[in-house]
């Protein structure tokens, strides 16, 4: 009979409206609590009646964020993203900058996470400001150390490491103000993170007492943990600690399955990878080559559909529209739509994997022959890099010769022998330049580029790098080692940044992207080896 009457309070409160303050809070309360990933559908039935119950601004704002968490847990980040928005919208509504402040601490993060970095900046801006308003000294300090925090992840995804430790030691100070040694969690992260930092800079002592501190401050697993195993296993495989190295990644391991952390996944998968690469175990090594691939290529699905979806903005109208559809047509909708993404994510695979094999394909046919006027629709897409001229180019396509044409056949041929070496990684390279080096004018060699290459002189120099890097990571394995940053120095770019966005109008994928292919599509013949903690 007992067990009847909680059936009976729990429905009634998950499907009717709640009016006290009191059940409202205490609701909240419990549902906020600690959820695993069984009790979330149940957790998100009580967020939605929370919700639809609430006359209050406020409480509408709490249900919104605590439905936009549970999601978070499920790793939807586009629902997730929605809720906390649709909370955001609220916030002039309500005098809470606490809550305002959490709000756009969450949207921060998320929009990181989904690669969206510009956004992500807007609202950790726009938590400075609302930080602002915050009269609890204690939560002032907490908030900016968090704010700081994410700076710090934003400036470690660009590479800007000096930066990224900057931002950390201020939000490390700023938890110091707020004595949250109570608020382990947020100090243990700035401490994992800078252990992240020294291990990227080859300092393994300095790394693995940042991750040691960090350890001893989570007290409950969690993906946090996972990441200071993952760091700890990382550097043990450096110094050639195998057993060592191979219990910290094991439970790395265990932790980013149960919570299947797909971030997570992939730097445990490429550690592991190295592990059995060390211990020259080649069939476990290509297992987990596998597995990388396959959460690189699941993330990149995730955040594209992420981005190229729209954010629906009516709450009230899509939480209707949910609880009026019967249970049975829900489920014959969820299996279509599984079915259909099962079918979208395996033709996405094989379409890039297509790719890839093609421009493989394409590079070994143009290494066989001395010259190839490589087709201009493979390029039609590059947004190429501006090569710093000092004077406008003149020579466009004209209907007349400007040169008689043995002076136009001799300028070709010299074109075609800069072609066979590689001056055009020359950092200095522009129109004078190359103009000087052939004996010749800027107007001549323009015109004989248009006329002849069928591009302009930007395109025609950016064409022949990344074709030039493209042959050297296909058949020097060397290269494929090297950090973005030195590819892009070896074939002239001035920046990291320039270089990876002509890359992948090209590729369709980023560098390390495709090195990473690449060594998969070999893996039969050479054991693979990821380089993600370099």
């Amino acid at each position: 009979m007992l067990k009847i009457l909680k059936g009976l309070v729990f429905f009634l409160i998950t499907t009717g409206y709640i009016y006290a303050q009191d059940d409202f809070d205490c609701i909240y309360d419990k549902t906020t609590a600690k959820t695993n990933q069984q009790k979330l559908p149940g957790a998100l039935k009580t967020a939605d009646s929370l919700y639809r119950s609430s006359q209050d601004p406020l409480h509408k704002m709490k249900s919104l964020m605590l439905t936009a968490h549970l999601y978070q847990q499920q790793g939807d980040f586009k629902k997730a993203i929605y809720y906390a928005e649709n909370a955001d919208l609220l916030v002039n509504k309500v005098n809470d900058p606490d809550l305002a402040s959490r709000i756009t601490e969450f949207l921060a993060r998320q929009y990181r996470l989904v690669g969206l970095r510009e956004r992500s900046k807007k609202y950790i801006n726009k938590g400075f400001e609302t930080a602002k308003k915050i009269q609890d000294l204690k939560r002032y300090n907490e908030t900016l150390g968090i704010l700081n925090q994410e700076l710090a992840h934003c400036e470690m995804e660009l590479e800007n490491y000096p930066i990224a430790v900057k931002y950390l030691e201020i939000s490390l100070d700023f938890f110091k103000k707020a004595g949250t040694m109570g608020e382990e969690v947020v100090t243990a992260a700035s401490y994992r993170l800078l252990g992240d930092v020294y291990f990227k800079h080859n300092n393994y002592i300095v790394s693995e007492n940042y991750y040691k501190k960090a350890e001893a401050l989570v007290k409950e697993e969690s993906c946090l943990l996972g990441w200071i195993y993952n760091g700890l296993g990382g550097i043990r495989l450096k110094q050639k600690l195998w057993k060592e190295a191979e219990t910290y990644l094991s439970k790395a391991e265990d932790i980013a399955e149960k919570y299947n952390h797909l971030d997570l996944k992939k730097m445990v998968y490429a550690n592991i990878n190295d592990y059995y690469e060390g211990i020259e175990d080649a069939d476990n090594a290509s297992v987990y080559a596998v597995k990388y691939v396959k959460v690189y290529e699941q993330i990149n699905a995730k955040n594209n559909a992420f981005i190229n979806g729209k954010l629906n903005t009516d709450p009230e109208n899509n939480r209707n529209g949910e609880i009026s559809i019967a249970k049975n047509i829900a489920i014959v909708i969820l299996c279509i739509a599984l079915g259909g993404l099962f079918i979208f994510f395996r033709s996405k695979q094989k379409k890039q994997r297509s790719k890839f094999r093609t421009i493989i394909r394409s590079q070994q046919k143009l290494t066989d022959k001395e010259t190839k006027e490589i087709e201009e629709s493979e390029f039609s897409n590059i947004s190429v890099e501006e090569v710093d001229d000092k004077e406008k180019e003149i020579g466009k396509k004209r209907t007349e010769s400007l040169m008689t044409p043995e002076t136009e056949a001799k300028l070709l041929e010299f074109l075609n022998d800069f072609e066979k070496g590689n001056l055009y990684n020359n950092k200095n390279m522009s129109l004078p330049f190359l103009s000087g080096e052939l004996n010749t004018n800027t107007k001549y060699l323009s015109y004989v580029i248009n006329q002849h290459k069928s591009s302009d002189f930007k395109t025609y120099i950016n064409r022949l790098r990344i074709n030039y890097i493209v042959d050297k990571l296909m058949n020097d394995d060397k290269y494929r080692q090297y950090k973005i940053s030195i590819l892009a120095e070896e074939c002239g770019f001035s920046s990291h940044s320039k270089f990876a966005s002509v890359f992948k109008a090209v590729t369709d994928l980023s560098p390390s992207a495709y090195i990473k292919l690449l060594e998969a599509e070999n893996q039969s013949d050479k054991v693979v080896h990821f380089q993600e903690n370099n």
